[in-house]
Parts: structure tokens; C-alpha cells; sequence
């Protein structure tokens, strides 16, 4: 079958308009049980900053030791990336995100039990494990369950939710014990484990294993029982059909001319993501905030309120301003939050005054995590679940996680090594990373506003012919 066959298949924009805007009570449910598990991402996330002072008081860690509990999660998300696109495809995607809370659950009564750091980073490496599952199946389940026009909104639920879980655990943590932290980060793992036996699966999973009547029930049941979906099913059955006769699944098979410009796209929107300091900025925020003679306990308080308002705010612009637009902003913001925070440490080391380095401090901190929240927190997810095909995106989103989760190590691990030995300097180089990123994103990334995940394609056709990346894109699936 030539490509050409999909495009004849296609329905005309009146009938897509009439499927496209059905947003239903059991969508809305179905989406949040699913944020639920962004939720357990960003309270795994924030944990280590708030908890920080508390453990290495009472189990007598050292800057190193703390260093590896806190970097650890991180490859435990490499673990739980190289298996997740296969997880996701070989048992559906609820039962990756079952899997990934048992993970999470396990891993915080280990914390909560800890006698030695032994058994801390245990219970953090599995957290690791669990979160990498769930940063790549939510978005591409999210994606796969919701109608093009709200496909943006509903899929930066799940930064929405990631931001929230990691502002909670910073109010939270300044609170409570950093066991009691722990105990609390078990409620959502339960209730995402709960909610999964009242949601339907992805109707595209079933389509993709041959499952044509549980398929359209899923379908039907999400879009509504007097909604027509006979389109939509149409649509997605005819691509999904198509795409499995020529299904490529496995890693090798990703490296190929006509995956090249996906491939970059998604692996470089990880990268800058990454090595932009999040985790540094994620994982140390108190560090930060005291070094600078800043209280951490008010540092953190402020940064998790901007966080949330800020989160807010790219979820209510997604599908008004696009993807490509909000990356934008959001990566110049966070270049000038990290000149922002380096020059207070600059001034800091000149004598230059505790209130000029405190006010630049803070002042650097909100404005990168404000700023990440608003398009580099979340939009590369979206992306990543859009921008691959279905016979590949499970190889391709285990691929992309597990760079996204080695940036992240990269991150954690170094940065209070690189902040010992200059803390100016730190900022400075990741405000380099971003402005590479500026770069990357103004050239090359797409925007995906407004198009059905199998629509897609014919858009990638004209940006691969334009930077020369396929020879023949009539074989892209």
C-alpha cells in the first residue's frame, strides 16, 4: 500500500470539527487519574530539597553521600525509560502505569523505613524506576485518549500536575519531617492504583494489538454514548492498520533516513531540556537559596507558588498560543534565570552586598523555574508523543526517556561538584546550554497545534524536505 492510501481515508474538516471537540465527564476522569501519576512524578522530584537538612542531620550523610540519594533517582529513571515504551506496548498503557505506582509505593516505605543510606537510595532508586515509567507512558496515554483540539490542553495536565507535586512537597516539606514527607508521597501512588480499574485503555493500544471491539468501546465510551465516532474510529483503524504491516519496532530500527528528523527533534528537545539545570535548580533549590543568604524555607515557598501559576498559565496557553511559540519564551526565560542566579553568586564573590545577591538570587531562581514551567517543563513531552508514528513510538519514547533520564543524572550528579567549585560559574554554563537551545528550537522544532496524531505526517513531509533530512518520505509511517 502506497502512502498515498492514508491521505485517501482522511475525513473532510466538517466531520473532523464534529469529533474534535468532544470533551466528556469520563474524559475529564479518565485525564486526571492519569495526572495523578504526574503528581507522584513531581513529589519524587521535589523530595530530596526539602528533606535534604533532615537526613543528613539524622542519618549523618555526608555532601557526597547526599549527592548519590539524590542523584540516584535519576538512574532509576534510566532503567525505567529503557523499558517503558516496550511495558507500555506489551501490556497497554494502564498496566504500565500500575506497574510504575508499585514502584513508586515500594520505593517510598523504603525512605520511610531507612536506618542508613544504604536503604535511602534502594527506596530512591526505585522511585526511579517508577517515575521513568510514568514521564513516557501519561503524555503518550493523554495523547492517545483526547480529540486534537484539547489535545494540549489535557496533555500539559500532566506538567500541571508534575509542577504541583513538586511545589506541594516544597510547602509541605517545610513542615513536616522528611519521613512524615515520605508516608504523605504514598497517598497519590494509591490512588492513581485505584483509579486505573475505572478508566478505559487507550482505544490506538487496542487498535494496535487487534482488539477492534474493545477498541470502539473504549472510544465510544470516552467521546460520549450519543457521539458518532464512526470517523474517528475509521481514521485511526485504517492508519493503525496500515502502520502495523510495516511495523518497525526496536531501537535499531529507529536509525533510519526517514525517522531522522523526529529522532533529532525529540532527542534535542531532551537534551536542552535537561542540560539547561533543571535538576540543579529541582534538586538543590534550598542550596541554592542559602548560599546566596537567602532563606530557603521563604525561597521555596515563593518558587512553588510561581511554579503553579506559572504551570497554570502554559496549560491555558498551549492550544491558543502553540507549542513552538511557549518553547520560545520559555527556554529565553530560563537562560535569563540562569545569568540572573549566576550573577548573584558573581557579585557575591566581588563583596558586592548580602541584599544584592539575595534579591538577584531569588529574583534568578523564579524567573528559570517560572519560566521552565510555562513551555520546556511540559511541551517537549507533548511533542515527543506526537511527533513519532505508532508502529515506532514505543522504541522512540523509551529512546527519548532514557536521554531525557541521562541528562537528568548528568545534572543532579554534577552540579554540587560544579557548585563547589564555582558557583557563578555553574549558572553561566547552563545559561550557554539554553541559548543553544534558543537556537535549536527557532530552526528546527514544529509546530504540532491542532492536528490529529495521524495528520501529522503530511506536516513532517514538507519540514523533512525543507531541511533535506528524507529522500523518499513516501515510506514514513
Amino acid at each position: 500500500m502506497e502512502g498515498g492510501a492514508v491521505t485517501s481515508s482522511l475525513i473532510d474538516e466538517e466531520d473532523r470539527e464534529q469529533y474534535s471537540s468532544s470533551v466528556t465527564p469520563i474524559l475529564v476522569f479518565t485525564t486526571s487519574v492519569a495526572v495523578s501519576g504526574s503528581y507522584v512524578f513531581g513529589n519524587a522530584v521535589g523530595y530530596s530539597s526539602p528533606a535534604e537538612s533532615g537526613i543528613v542531620d539524622d542519618l549523618g550523610l555526608t555532601t557526597a553521600e547526599y549527592s548519590i540519594f539524590g542523584s540516584i533517582l535519576t538512574i532509576g529513571g534510566m532503567l525505567g525509560a529503557v523499558i517503558s515504551g516496550k511495558i507500555a506496548d506489551l501490556i497497554g498503557r494502564k498496566g504500565a502505569m500500575g506497574v510504575s505506582e508499585i514502584f513508586c509505593t515500594l520505593g517510598w516505605l523504603a525512605i520511610i523505613l531507612a536506618k542508613d543510606a544504604l536503604w535511602l537510595d534502594l527506596g530512591r532508586f526505585s522511585l526511579g524506576c517508577g517515575i521513568g515509567l510514568l514521564s513516557y507512558v501519561v503524555p503518550v496515554y493523554i495523547a492517545e485518549i483526547t480529540p486534537k483540539n484539547v489535545r494540549g490542553v489535557f496533555v500539559s495536565l500532566n506538567q500541571l500536575m508534575i509542577g504541583l507535586g513538586k511545589a506541594l512537597t516544597f510547602l509541605i516539606g517545610s513542615l513536616v519531617s522528611w519521613r512524615i514527607l515520605a508516608i504523605i508521597g504514598i497517598i497519590p501512588c494509591l490512588i492513581q492504583l485505584l483509579g486505573l480499574c475505572s478508566i478505559p485503555e487507550s482505544p490506538r493500544w487496542l487498535a494496535k494489538i487487534g482488539r477492534m471491539k474493545e477498541f470502539e468501546s473504549s472510544l465510544q465510551r470516552l467521546r460520549g454514548k450519543s457521539a458518532n465516532i464512526s470517523q474517528e474510529a475509521a481514521d485511526i483503524r485504517e492508519y493503525t492498520d496500515y502502520v502495523c504491516k510495516i511495523s518497525e519496532d526496536g531501537i535499531l530500527n529507529l536509525f533510519q533516513r526517514k525517522y531522522a528528523y523526529s529522532l533529532v527533534v525529540g532527542i534535542g528537545l531532551m537534551v536542552f531540556q535537561e542540560l539547561g539545570g533543571l535538576n540543579g535548580f529541582a534538586f538543590y533549590t534550598s542550596t541554592i537559596f542559602e548560599s546566596a543568604g537567602f532563606s530557603s524555607t521563604v525561597g521555596d515557598i515563593v518558587a512553588s507558588v510561581a511554579q503553579i501559576v506559572m504551570t497554570t498559565l502554559g496549560v491555558l496557553l498551549i492550544d491558543k498560543a502553540g507549542r513552538r511559540l511557549l518553547l520560545l519564551i520559555s527556554i529565553v526565560g530560563t537562560c535569563l534565570g540562569c545569568v540572573l542566579t549566576g550573577l548573584s553568586f558573581f557579585f557575591q564573590d566581588l563583596h558586592l552586598g548580602k541584599e544584592l545577591t539575595s534579591l538577584l538570587v531569588m529574583l534568578g531562581v523564579l524567573v528559570y523555574l517560572g519560566s521552565f514551567e510555562v513551555g520546556m517543563g511540559g511541551i517537549p513531552w507533548i511533542i515527543m508523543s506526537e511527533i513519532f508514528p505508532i508502529n515506532i513510538r514505543g522504541s522512540a519514547g523509551s529512546l527519548v526517556n532514557l536521554v531525557s533520564w541521562i541528562g537528568s543524572w548528568f545534572i543532579s550528579y554534577t552540579f554540587n561538584f560544579l557548585f563547589e567549585w564555582s558557583s557563578a560559574g555553574t549558572f553561566f554554563i547552563y545559561a550557554a546550554i539554553s541559548t543553544l537551545g534558543v537556537v535549536f528550537i527557532a530552526k528546527l522544532v514544529p509546530e504540532t497545534k491542532g492536528r490529529t496524531l495521524e495528520e501529522f505526517k503530511h506536516q513532517l513531509q514538507t519540514i523533512c524536505n525543507k531541511h533535506n533530512f528524507c529522500d523518499n518520505f513516501s515510506d514514513w509511517k
